[in-house]
């Protein structure tokens, strides 16, 4: 048994170690990819076209009105997005994680679809369903009470339009972060304050409330802040109704003529916005601070709803139909009948828009190739290049291993327009002219998705002790081949889930991929864009469906491996 080991060992160590030159390749190319785009959109910030050094830019934003209305338009619209994120989903998630209410897991796979369903198409949906001449509401509304044709319920293009769909795609990130929360109370504490004598609503402020607050705090921030980034759906919805948000101004300032020296000042307020609050975060948290102290406790005790059961359901129902049942419906039968303004007959039934996406539309072919392979490759190297860091910066395995942990975590402080502004601005000028190629898109995606891959491995890495990998180290295995001989396979449903969460944020993404995309490197979500601005609302229709069921498929791949959990856990 003895020289068998040895023997092994020998082999192992016949094996050069790359794991150091690796490493430090990592590192160089982690500062290429996040401060690189950061050090041109600080420089284009504080030049003129002529590149001298001038404020002039930043003073422009402060004193011009067409530049001030956005930002305070998308404070005061992301703040009224949380607000109303919040106020549908702590009842849902009450409801589904301390009630006996019926399909509550159907609920949370639900909610798991309104959160993979990218926000653009959700407002198209919206769009199709609440314009107000040709939305399918208001013809019905028209319809039953025998109203003229241009008398309408709903106007999706307003302001309350916009904050309404922006929030029907946010609250899913408070409703999974609140659900974990009251999962994870133990029944002990609320049992406590009933035997000395709490009733519910006391044992709901002192005990339950202060247990989940941090998690709405963080759950309304997030909403908060995916509302102020957001290009997609402003655009579809704002731009229409006449105003503009701050991300679609810094749009606005890359069209005919460019002004991309105004467009990066613009964008760095919004850049240390997003810091200072992802700060704030921390701070308020620390500050209200609980944490659970004991063994292993039981699950907490479900509020029998009795005659309510049934209410409660139906409530639930209707808020999930906002994001998901009624969109999808109107996605359908848009991309089942010629015009959507069409009654869903036998006589109306077409296959005319699949037929002229798959067939005729010319760009189709290369959309959907360019989004499979860009999603391929940023989820294969996105998880590649999360595991690897997780792996350094867990371990402590180089000098400076921190400073790589804040690199692969700084860009979740980075909105997706300033990171396309970057990224345009670094690669549009020699030695390394990358725009007009896919390869500036997989930058764009892997360095989006970068932060939530390496935060979930890094949470894996801390529940895997290292003793095997240095059981294998004695053997004479190099530090790449323990990672990929040992510590992977023992993580593979955590790579796996990393791998799925990356390929849908590139099937979401549009608000850095508006930025970087030509003619020969647009994908989807670029496309059913541009369709949406020419009114293609059936070709929108087909497009965005097959999005869904590639998105759908790879979810539903994941949910059948074992150990990955509640889908919706892994995606937040």
């Amino acid at each position: 048994m003895t020289i068998t080991i040895q023997r092994r060992a020998l082999r192992i160590g016949w094996h050069p170690d790359l794991s150091a030159p690796l490493f430090v390749l990592i590192g160089g190319f982690l500062c290429g990819l996040v401060l690189l785009p950061l050090g041109w959109l600080g420089w284009y910030s504080v030049t003129d076209a002529n590149g001298a050094l001038s404020l002039a830019n930043f003073t422009r934003l402060a004193t011009d009105p067409t530049f001030v209305g956005p930002y305070l338009t998308a404070l005061g619209i992301a703040a009224s997005v949380a607000a109303g994120a919040s106020v549908s989903a702590i009842p849902l998630a009450w409801l589904v994680a301390r009630t006996d209410l019926p399909l509550r897991g159907a609920i949370r796979a639900l909610v798991t679809a309104s959160f993979v369903t990218p926000p653009f198409l959700g407002a198209i949906a919206w769009e199709i369903l609440a314009a107000p001449n040709s939305g399918i509401l208001n013809q019905w509304y028209r319809a039953i009470f025998g109203l003229d044709p241009y008398e309408h319920l709903f106007d999706i293009y307003t302001a309350e339009g916009l904050v309404f769909v922006m929030a029907c795609y946010s609250f899913p990130y408070i409703f999974v972060l609140l659900t974990n929360a009251l999962d994870n109370i133990p029944a002990e504490l609320e049992e406590a304050s009933a035997i000395l004598g709490g009733t519910r609503p006391a044992t709901l402020r002192r005990v339950t409330l202060p247990m989940v607050l941090p998690a709405l705090l963080a759950g309304a921030l997030v909403a908060f802040l995916q509302a102020l980034t957001q290009f997609g759906t402003p655009a579809i919805l704002a731009l229409p109704a006449g105003f503009h948000v701050i991300t679609t101004k810094i749009w606005a300032l890359f069209q005919y003529p460019p002004d991309p020296h105004l467009a990066a000042a613009a964008a760095l307020p919004l850049l240390l916005l997003t810091i200072l609050l992802l700060q704030g975060r921390q701070w308020l948290l620390g500050r209200r601070n609980y944490a659970v102290i004991g063994g292993k406790t039981g699950a907490p005790r479900r509020i029998g709803l009795g005659i309510w059961r049934w209410p409660a359901l139906a409530f639930a129902l209707a808020v999930l139909a906002l994001p998901i049942l009624l969109p999808y419906a109107a996605l359908i039968k848009t991309a089942i009948v010629r015009t959507p303004s069409d009654l869903l007959t036998l006589d109306t039934l077409t296959l005319h828009n699949i037929r002229f996406v798959f067939l005729e539309f010319s760009q189709t072919r290369l959309a959907l190739w360019n989004t499979v392979l860009l999603g391929v490759i940023a989820a294969t190297g996105g998880t590649f290049l999360a595991l690897t860091v997780s792996y350094v910066t867990q371990r402590g395995l180089v000098p400076g291993h921190r400073f790589l942990g804040f690199l692969a975590t700084a860009p979740i402080a980075i909105p997706g327009i300033v990171l396309g502004v970057g990224l345009f601005l670094s690669y549009t000028r020699p030695p390394l002219v990358l725009y007009g190629t896919l390869w500036i898109l997989l930058l764009a995606f892997l360095t989006i998705e970068l932060p939530a891959g390496y935060q979930q491995l890094q949470a894996a890495f801390r529940g895997l002790h290292p003793e095997l990998e240095e059981a294998g180290r004695i053997f004479g295995a190099t530090r790449l081949r323990v990672l990929w001989r040992i510590t992977a396979p023992l993580l593979r449903t955590s790579v796996i889930a990393t791998w799925c969460f990356v390929f849908i944020g590139v099937i979401r993404e549009l608000s850095a991929t508006i930025m970087l995309t030509t003619a020969q490197t647009k994908v989807v979500s670029v496309i059913i864009y541009d369709l949406n601005e020419s009114g293609d609302l059936g070709a929108i229709s087909v497009l965005g469906i097959t999005l869904l069921v590639i998105t759908f498929l790879v979810v539903g791949i994941a949910t059948q491996l074992p150990g990955l959990g509640r889908p919706q856990e892994r995606l937040v």
